[in-house]
């Protein structure tokens, strides 16, 4: 992730020289069209399959989806897109300096890998704090580890392709493109906290293809909208937060097990929540904030770059 041209920057910042000024004289066309690009070519390569096997019906395009050869199809596309997104790094990324490799650019490192596994979890597993106490009031937490520590339950999960889409494949990939071999581009020309803003826009808008996918089934226009918009809103907000740790930790693998993880525990119950009677309605409430305003306070602290050996970016 850290490009050469950061190290530009900051040379910049040294001399006072005024080259990220120029640089920003050039609007960031030739990024932006990477960018837009990259995005284009990762839903396109989720719909190849489609064009090639002609016309899919509305009936059977409500299941086709989750089917075992859709999902084993999208994958392929996918795993495609691993192999060609890092040439947008090396074709439209900085070839000023040969300082910083191409792997550490996109967060390939093994500097600071154990913190970068550890901490951004913990932080993490923070402001989830009350979806995690509210999905254990109706299962025990004690059920919930004998679950996991079951060789039996990863045999099953392992068999089902939905999973390792949801929390395999589509994590990786996803943070792979649209993070790590996309923010390297984007902060050619703008500053790491802009770039935090604007490349998860990218990431957002790739995922208003579902908008197709919900019109072919059926569901009416203005549900679609609502539904995209909220699902837009969701996946750029993520997108923030998954840019920030990328910057700040400068490693690939962290955005890779929180998207994982964020996946597995979805959108936050709220409609449970406040269907609970008083005084629960209120403990699970003030765990919500209590985990919100924790992650708050954490958030620089566990993810200064010192402790991940990350000298490539500031923010």
């Amino acid at each position: 992730m850290g490009t050469s041209r950061s190290i530009t920057v900051h040379n910049c910042k040294q001399t006072h020289s005024p080259c990220r000024t120029a640089n920003m004289s050039g609007l960031c066309l030739k990024e932006v069209f990477a960018c837009i690009l990259l995005s284009f070519l990762y839903v396109g390569s989720l719909y190849v399959w489609n064009a090639t096997q002609g016309r899919i019906t509305s009936r059977s395009n409500g299941r086709q989806r989750d089917h075992p050869s859709t999902i084993k199809k999208r994958c392929i596309s996918v795993f495609f897109m691993t192999i060609v997104s890092p040439f947008f790094v090396i074709w439209f990324g900085s070839k000023d300096s040969e300082e910083v490799t191409l792997w550490s650019q996109m967060g390939l490192r093994w500097e600071g890998m154990i913190p970068a596994l550890v901490l951004p979890m913990i932080l993490t597993f923070v402001l989830f704090l009350g979806p995690l106490i509210q999905s254990h009031l109706s299962v025990p937490i004690t059920y919930t580890l004998h679950m996991y520590f079951d060789p039996l339950y990863w045999y099953n999960t392992a068999q089902n392709p939905i999973w390792w889409r949801n929390q395999v494949v589509a994590p990786f990939s996803e943070e792979f493109t649209f993070r790590a071999c996309m923010l390297p581009i984007l902060l050619q020309c703008v500053s790491p906290g802009k770039a935090i803003f604007i490349a998860p826009l990218f990431f957002g808008v790739a995922h208003l293809h579902h908008a197709v996918d919900r019109l072919r089934v059926g569901i009416d226009l203005q549900a679609v909208i609502l539904i995209s918009s909220f699902q837009f809103l969701y996946t750029s907000v993520f997108g923030f937060y998954s840019a920030f740790l990328f910057i700040r930790t400068g490693h690939f693998l962290p955005l890779f097990a929180v998207h994982a993880f964020c996946n597995h525990m979805g959108l936050p119950e709220v409609k449970e929540m406040i269907k609970a009677p008083n005084p629960l309605r209120i403990k699970l409430m003030a765990y919500h904030v209590m985990g919100l305003i924790a992650w708050y306070f954490l958030l620089f602290p566990l993810t200064e770059p010192s402790l991940y050996g990350n000298t490539q970016h500031t923010l």
